[in-house]
């Protein structure tokens, strides 16, 4: 079995279901409860947190191996929204395809306000990722993948969302989590094909994370191999976390041990929960969080791979938007 690259990075070392603003609270098809942590759920945590992250942590962080995906269940038949059974094709070619394979983002709009770097500590070493705020009923809830909340077994430490994140500078202020919630596949056994996470974040003097930066959209059980637009912080070689990268192309499907969406993307380790955006406008910034940035085959460093939102996706956004935000 082939090893894979996690996208996290570490310091002292990296229309079938469509929601946009305020879906109701369980309107998710049934499916197992997402599991969830309190994190620094007071006044006096929040500080310490904040406390914690000097510009010094933030700007050490480097990229961390994490568990290789696992072949499927069963007989490995049928995908999630490949009703038919049918497997992988080829990556597409689209000559109308807007294409990018890595590069900054230099267009402005609402993504570079969206999207930010993620810091944690993990096992005792500080950590970070990427993340998006999307729109939400309690307006404080940032999409990552689920390796960005808890790995090893053990939900991570001093997590802060810094959305804008550039070479240092935190224009939009650093937002502590008051929860954290992933799927029950990663909580259990960190179930490559459900690496999805959320996190709720408390306000600062007043204002909700969303009235601050403004939010994304979120789709879930949508059509497969659409163009999508990659984001995220990649920390590792040739990057280092600075600025806001992105890829486009139109997505395939992994043919290995996944069920995953792939772009042809060179990101490296910390672009991980970084968002992947239908129906995205360049001229505005603003498009659907329809996956995140999760992992990479060691063979096959130019593909990146990101989760499929289906309803456990969707029972992971319904349970963050309708906790409160203290």
């Amino acid at each position: 079995m082939h090893r894979r690259l996690a996208l996290l990075s570490l310091s002292a070392l990296a229309a079938g279901g469509l929601l946009l603003p305020a879906a109701p609270a369980g309107a998710a098809p049934k499916t197992a409860p997402p599991a969830e942590e309190e994190a620094a759920d007071t006044r006096a945590e929040q500080r310490q947190v904040l406390d914690y992250w000097t510009p010094s942590k933030m700007a050490n962080a480097q990229p961390l191996a994490a568990p290789a995906p696992r072949p499927p269940a069963g007989n490995g038949q049928g995908e999630p929204g490949q009703p038919n059974g049918t497997r992988w094709t080829a990556p597409p070619t689209d000559p109308q395809a807007t294409v990018s394979t890595g590069n900054p983002w230099t267009k402005g709009g609402q993504v570079v306000r969206t999207t930010g770097r993620v810091f944690f500590t993990y096992q005792g070493r500080n950590a970070s990722c990427s993340g998006s705020a999307v729109t939400s009923a309690n307006k404080s809830v940032v999409i990552t993948a689920g390796h960005c909340v808890k790995l090893g077994g053990a939900f991570h430490t001093n997590w802060v969302f810094v959305p804008g994140y550039d070479n240092g500078q935190r224009p939009y202020g650093t937002w502590v989590a008051t929860k954290l919630i992933t799927t029950p596949q990663w909580n259990a056994r960190e179930d490559i094909n459900y690496d999805i996470a959320a996190a709720v974040v408390a306000p600062q003097q007043g204002r909700s994370l969303t009235d601050v930066v403004g939010g994304q959209g979120v789709a879930f059980n949508q059509p497969r191999r659409q163009q999508m637009y990659a984001f995220g912080y990649p920390a590792a070689a040739p990057y280092n976390g600075s600025k806001l990268i992105y890829c486009a192309g139109r997505a395939f499907d992994d043919f290995l041990l996944s069920r995953d969406h792939g772009l042809t993307c060179n990101m490296t380790g910390g672009s991980s929960g970084g968002p992947w955006l239908v129906g995205f406008d360049e001229s505005t910034g603003h498009g659907t969080v329809n996956s995140v940035n999760s992992f990479k085959y060691n063979f096959a460093p130019n593909w990146m791979f990101g989760p499929y939102f289906g309803n456990e996706a969707q029972a992971v956004y319904n349970e963050a938007q309708s906790t409160g935000a203290a």
